[in-house]
């Protein structure tokens, strides 16, 4: 990270200072048109022990996204109906999203895919809960190319059909490893690049997930996104590549809210568009993510690889939240490295500073909402599981 405006950080090295203050610029004069996605997936690559901490076990881990949802919806309430999960440090993010998204009044639009269950709240439809999960990504076929086909297109439809900015964010447990298959099915060398919710990522078991994964799917020279997301992705990245290109056939700005999986989704859709269109689709999307997780792994190394890889320029931000004052653990362990993003929390957030709240303020926020969220037994206990 270098340059800072408005105590936004930027990310990557191709962006000039007054490009950046520019496109900073454009955001904050746009926050109040913005349709805020939130894109919850299920994989079973979630289910491999130890690749992910959204969740304390793998039958935790089936109930993360639409726990996330519901509290990014509701917020801390008595009538929860999905308990959110225990972690061994830290707390969800949602906790973050919820209280900004209340400060800049955003109307989150949940869409759900793969996670085995309709959900109660309002959400929009796009395919069969009964479709269920992605399968692991060790099989090299983790849906069938129909299913990804359909997903892409109904993105793309609604993405084209929008007169608005458009934010998209994601809870995908087990995200984080299908994004790093992705980039590394397009010959990216990002082993020591990709960050994790836990506080030292599983790298070697990692590696030898998708080296497996990348093996069973025996994908041949002439593959596209469409044959890598069939084989090692995630039902996140097919949708929401659709939502990207759509939006940005339609004009739009686009904010990508979230780390390495929302840079996994931007290198799909780079090496699926016309190669003379590529900066000008680059121009106006935004990678928007939270400062721990900058600092957590070298994400500005890994946006420069991309950008590097397709001669663009990509713009790269990081909020200034932190929570070095707070009085809570669950917070202040976010300073020590756990959890660091999800549920939109970065871009959420430098939406919130945009508009002119502190850190204090959303500092305050969090907390009282985290106290209420226990008090109402909103958190699973260990013994829960």
């Amino acid at each position: 990270m270098q340059k800072s405006y408005f105590g936004i950080n930027l990310i990557g090295s191709k962006i000039s200072q007054k490009i950046f203050y520019e496109k900073v610029d454009i955001l904050k004069k746009e926050i109040d048109n913005f349709i805020y996605y939130l894109v919850i997936a299920g994989t079973e690559t979630s289910q491999i022990k130890g690749i992910s901490a959204a969740g304390i076990n793998s039958k935790a881990r089936k109930k993360t996204a639409l726990a996330d949802a519901e509290f990014l919806l509701f917020g801390a309430s008595i009538d929860h109906k999905y308990k959110l999960p225990f972690l061994n440090a830290g707390v969800t993010p949602a906790l973050i999203s919820y209280v900004c998204s209340k400060l800049i009044y955003a109307s989150p639009i949940v869409v759900p895919l793969g996670i085995n269950e309709k959900p109660y709240f309002k959400h929009m439809f796009v395919e069969n809960y009964l479709e269920g999960p992605s399968k692991c990504l060790t099989t090299g076929n983790s849906m069938n190319k129909r299913r990804v086909l359909s997903l892409y297109k109904k993105g793309l439809e609604i993405g084209k059909s929008t007169n608005r900015p458009i934010f998209i964010s994601e809870c995908v447990p087990g995200g984080t490893t299908t994004a790093q298959a992705v980039m590394e099915a397009f010959d990216l060398d990002v082993t020591n690049l990709i960050g994790s919710s836990l506080l030292n990522p599983p790298r070697s078991l990692k590696k030898n997930v998708i080296k497996t994964g990348l093996l069973n799917a025996n994908l041949t020279n002439n593959f596209d996104s469409i044959d890598v997301i069939s084989s090692v992705g995630d039902p996140f990245q097919a949708f929401s590549m659709g939502l990207l290109i759509g939006a940005r056939l339609a004009k739009q700005s686009v904010v990508l809210s979230g780390g390495s999986q929302m840079l996994a989704l931007i290198l799909l859709a780079l090496e699926f568009i016309n190669a003379k269109d590529k900066q000008e689709f680059a121009d106006f999307v935004f990678i928007a993510t939270t400062g721990w997780l900058v600092k957590d792994n070298s994400l500005s190394d890994l946006l420069d690889l991309i950008a590097e890889k397709h001669k663009v320029n990509l713009l790269g931000i990081a909020s200034p939240l932190n929570f070095k004052s707070s009085k809570h653990k669950e917070l202040s362990d976010y300073e020590i490295g756990y959890v660091k993003e999800g549920v939109g929390a970065g871009g959420m957030s430098i939406f919130a500073f945009l508009k002119g709240f502190s850190n204090e303020e959303i500092l305050s926020m969090c907390q009282n909402n985290l106290e209420k969220m226990k008090k109402f037994g909103q958190i699973s206990l260990y013994e829960d599981h």
